[in-house]
């Protein structure tokens, strides 16, 4: 299957600022059953766009407007060829937990079953974890799948209802959040079962729209957890689904402080920004007969003139994934 993907966001001032610094984290992966085939990024004002990739191997975008301005509008255009991925089993089978362990054992996936800024126990993610009854009686994919069930359950998916820093707790004390809470629960609660276990962020594109609890124009966030013998294995609690040929992969952390869409700052003495407006499409295309693939294209320096749409459907906040 093949993606395109348009993501718009744009901030605005309350008074003019005199420079901005601004890193971006929105080229799809080139991974597993992903392929980025084409990808820009462009600025308005414009800017040199430059890249580079981190640690995780996303490719981070970055740029520097050095010139007085009052909004800044960020666009990011890509196209992804996606192919179905290989069918999880249903369970491990015996000796699984003994093989997890190992992995814990080796050191090589501290980072991963450490607590982070997003996905650390607390009080309410152990009450959360009792009442689920979640212990390693259960096979460990039996387990994660029933961890999913249970939070789409129990959960409320709702926007706007928590902040992009808002700790686990609030969610859990709410019993609503969106995609970012959903998958910093679950990581948390799989790394409490010593599970390594990272943030994906993304986009999601539904079958049809009733098959989605995400918004429709949004980012989409959710878990992978390294199983031996299986590799990183998607799970969406937010959707009680495993990670399919739709969820299109952006970038991965250890939650969601690692791998935000955009990340700066700027400069002025009244800088405040009073408006933060995203917009993202989805769709899917046929792939070119041809077989031809479409330049990749790591920095751009023209003006992303395309209009903004003006639906209140597509103002979106940057955390509500």
């Amino acid at each position: 299957m093949r993606y395109t993907v348009r993501h718009i966001t744009r901030f605005t001032y309350e008074t003019p600022i005199t420079e901005s610094v601004v890193e971006a984290r929105m080229q799809p992966r080139s991974d597993g059953f992903q392929r980025c085939v084409h990808f820009a990024l462009t600025t308005m004002p414009q800017s040199r766009v430059m890249t580079y990739p981190d640690h995780d191997g996303n490719a981070v975008h970055h740029f520097d407007i050095p010139a007085r301005h009052s909004r800044l509008v960020v666009t990011a255009e890509a196209m992804v060829d996606a192919a179905e991925r290989d069918p999880v089993p249903e369970s491990m089978g015996p000796g699984a937990w003994d093989a997890i362990d190992a992995l814990a054992a080796s050191g090589e996936w501290f980072e991963h079953l450490a607590p982070s800024a997003f996905a650390r126990s607390t009080g309410a993610l152990d009450a959360f974890a009792q009442e689920l009854e979640l212990d390693r009686a259960e096979d460990p994919l039996r387990l994660l799948r029933r961890l999913m069930q249970e939070m789409h359950a129990r959960l409320e998916y709702r926007p706007k209802s928590t902040r992009v820093d808002s700790p686990i707790d609030e969610a859990l004390t709410a019993r609503c959040g969106v995609c970012q809470d959903f998958s910093h629960i679950f990581i948390a609660l799989a790394r409490r079962l010593g599970i390594p276990s990272r943030y994906v962020s993304g986009y999601l594109f539904p079958r049809t729209e009733s098959e989605s609890r995400t918004a429709a124009h949004a980012t989409h966030a959710w878990a992978e957890c390294y199983l031996p013998g299986l590799g990183w294995c998607g799970f969406d609690p937010t959707n009680n689904e495993d990670a399919s040929v739709g969820h299109i992969r952006v970038a991965v952390g250890r939650d969601y402080s690692d791998v935000p869409p955009t990340r700066g700052v700027y400069k002025g003495l009244t800088a405040v920004k009073t408006e933060l407006a995203v917009a993202v499409r989805v769709a899917s295309v046929k792939p070119p007969v041809s077989g031809d693939v479409l330049p990749f294209t790591p920095w751009m320096s023209r003006d992303a003139g395309a209009p903004l749409p003006d639906a209140d459907a597509d103002r979106q906040q940057q955390q509500q994934q």
